[in-house]
């Protein structure tokens, strides 16, 4: 005996996935290009905040020496702390109770303030890092689920990549021909005054000087133009194979 509950239910396990409005596929499409520059940028930028790149920086060729005294084993004690501080929820306290072997303070007063105003710089970033990651997300759950809107997710990741690396690419070479004009308005920006310059006897310094700055810039860059073009890759790769699946699919035929 036929069931006649049987058709109804295999026409809705068919039923399409809802339409979003065009309205929203569009303002998905263009956060995507306008978001993933900063997604990615800041994304490579939480990869050099780590004590692997400080490892990697220190022990490579032509680091340059501390004229003050500070060997890389001083180096690599120290200068974790610096971006362990940055990460965790510690206060200035964590910084400040460092000292040197004769039991003077590691950092100066000036110091400790500078590297609390670089922690709140650093948990703003990374705060704006979390809410585009989950945003993106979302419009990567959203826009895949129709035919229609999945174009517009192609073409959202694969202009904001193009967008990712003409700035980046930008960038560089502002960092490689001034690099003083770079970093001093780069710091000109987040920080007020003077209060991120530093005698060359300081300890920040000492820890981090202009070539650690020159790359870690270099190498936030190169990450995230890596990223960007794994993205253009992937996208192209799956847009042109899904394309190509459709294109074979044979045409279905109504009764």
């Amino acid at each position: 005996m036929d069931n006649p509950e049987t058709p109804i239910i295999a026409q809705e396990s068919r039923t399409p996935a809802r339409a979003l409005p065009g309205w929203l596929a569009g303002a998905l499409g263009l956060f995507l290009v306008i978001s993933l520059p900063a997604f990615l940028i800041l994304t490579s930028v939480r990869i050099v905040m780590s004590q692997a790149f400080l490892r990697l920086e220190y022990n490579r060729p032509g680091f340059p020496a501390d004229p003050f005294g500070f060997t890389k084993a001083d180096r690599l004690r120290y200068a974790p702390y610096a971006v362990r501080y940055l990460l965790n929820n510690a206060g200035i306290s964590y910084l400040s109770s460092l000292t040197f072997d004769n039991g003077s303070p590691l950092f100066t007063e000036r110091e400790l303030q500078h590297m609390h105003d670089v922690k709140h710089v650093t948990r703003v970033a990374f705060r704006v890092h979390l809410i585009l990651g989950l945003a993106l997300a979302a419009a990567l759950i959203l826009l895949p689920r129709r035919r229609d809107t999945l174009r517009v997710l192609w073409r959202g990741l694969s202009d904001g990549a193009i967008l990712a690396i003409s700035l980046i690419a930008a960038l560089v070479i502002l960092a490689l021909t001034a690099w003083n004009f770079f970093f001093d308005n780069f710091h000109r920006i987040l920080f007020k005054g003077d209060s991120w310059e530093f005698s060359t006897s300081d300890s920040l310094i000492r820890l981090f000087p202009q070539q650690f700055w020159f790359d870690a810039a270099l190498t936030i860059g190169f990450l995230t133009l890596l990223g960007a073009a794994l993205i253009i890759t992937g996208t192209w790769v799956w847009e042109h194979r899904l394309s190509t699946l459709l294109d074979s699919k044979p045409p279905s035929t109504g009764s």
